[in-house]
């Protein structure tokens, strides 16, 4: 199993433009038509659109996420409601690779228990998650418990790019003193 070396994260800057003359928040806030979430604002206003991408949607550390899949995607609707759905991943933490699987309602919750099981608490606190142009940037603020950490995520599909934000945070939660 391969695991991505990047999380796929988008140009630094847009063509013709050098990152001295942008920050982070009006680079996205012209590609997004939003701005950042609260809590990351007054940060990027401060750093590169590269620096904050490195900062933020890094996806180096222990925690890597592999393959990933709803098992049970095909089924029909219940007549009971919202049902939880069977999720699993491969996911490697450090040198240890294994499977996982997880019964949730969604894919966020499936991974966050999926990584509790594996001693990594990451408890999401806030969640944004914005489209532009095909591609979907999703910020999360977690929490281990002790102290909270923002991450991003970035891909053409929403589910990935929130699957990478938590393995983002949960990297920052780990690695981050």
């Amino acid at each position: 199993m391969t695991f991505p070396e990047r999380n796929h994260l988008p140009d630094s800057v847009p063509a013709g433009v050098s990152a001295p003359q942008r920050s982070a928040a009006v680079w996205f806030g012209d590609r997004f038509g939003v701005g950042l979430p609260r809590g990351l604002r007054e940060r990027a206003d401060a750093m590169s659109w590269e620096s904050f991408v490195a900062a933020y949607g890094r996806s180096a550390g222990p925690v890597r996420l592999g393959h990933w899949q709803c098992t049970d995607a095909d089924r029909g609707a219940a007549r009971l409601g919202p049902q939880a759905r069977n999720f699993r991943a491969v996911i490697a933490v450090g040198d240890h690779i294994s499977t996982a699987t997880a019964a949730a309602g969604g894919p966020v919750a499936a991974l966050t228990a999926m990584l509790h099981e594996r001693g990594i608490t990451v408890e999401i606190v806030k969640f944004h998650q914005m489209r532009s142009g095909g591609q979907t940037a999703t910020f999360v603020q977690g929490s281990n418990g002790i102290r909270t950490e923002w991450a991003m995520g970035w891909s053409d599909d929403p589910t990935q790019s929130a699957l990478r934000a938590v393995i983002a945070c949960a990297n920052r939660l780990l690695v981050i003193e």
